[in-house]
């Protein structure tokens, strides 16, 4: 379980990552198409104070340190695919743009995505709802549930090699 400004990573066959209830919050999967390498990050809020060593919880410091875990583990960099997940507009409250912390989660974790060289390969974001994330490690599969539904496969790893061929 991977819960609010955490990260997480496995080489380890059979282990499922996993985030509930990210509502705001954006669920950052990085998985190596090729292997069985697969990372999780619970971002809560785009950007960091200066000094802040809770780097999971703020999208630009948990994008780098999470592609910083999957490079420990074995990862190659050039072979990591990003989902994103999350990023719903869950408060009334968030009906002034600037103030809708889903939508600037998202954009944040994009962002910063991109200054690493990464591109989303798939994404299940925005809306009003929660949602759940899973990544299944061995089969570099990530699954997304919303209340009431069934898990949604949104990325398969075996696809995407394919894709690239």
């Amino acid at each position: 379980m991977v819960r609010m400004g955490e990260l997480s990573v496995s080489r380890t066959p059979g282990h499922v990552l996993a985030s509930i209830g990210l509502g705001s919050c954006i669920g950052l999967v990085l998985i190596e198409a090729q292997r069985p390498l697969a990372g999780l990050a619970h971002i809560v809020l785009p950007a960091s104070s200066s000094g802040s060593d809770a780097v999971g919880k703020f999208a630009d410091s948990a994008v780098p340190a999470l592609i910083e875990q999957m490079t420990a583990i074995g990862a190659m960099r050039s072979r990591l695919h990003a989902v994103l997940v999350g990023g719903a507009h869950m408060f009334a409250l968030e009906s002034a743009s600037s103030l809708d912390i889903g939508r600037r989660n998202e954009q944040a974790a994009r962002e910063a995505l991109a200054r690493a060289g990464l591109e989303v390969r798939a994404a299940a974001t925005g809306g009003n709802k929660g949602r759940t994330v899973r990544v299944y490690v061995e089969e570099g599969r990530v699954t997304v549930k919303e209340p009431g539904e069934d898990h949604v496969e949104i990325f398969s790893s075996l696809q995407a090699a394919g894709a690239l061929r």
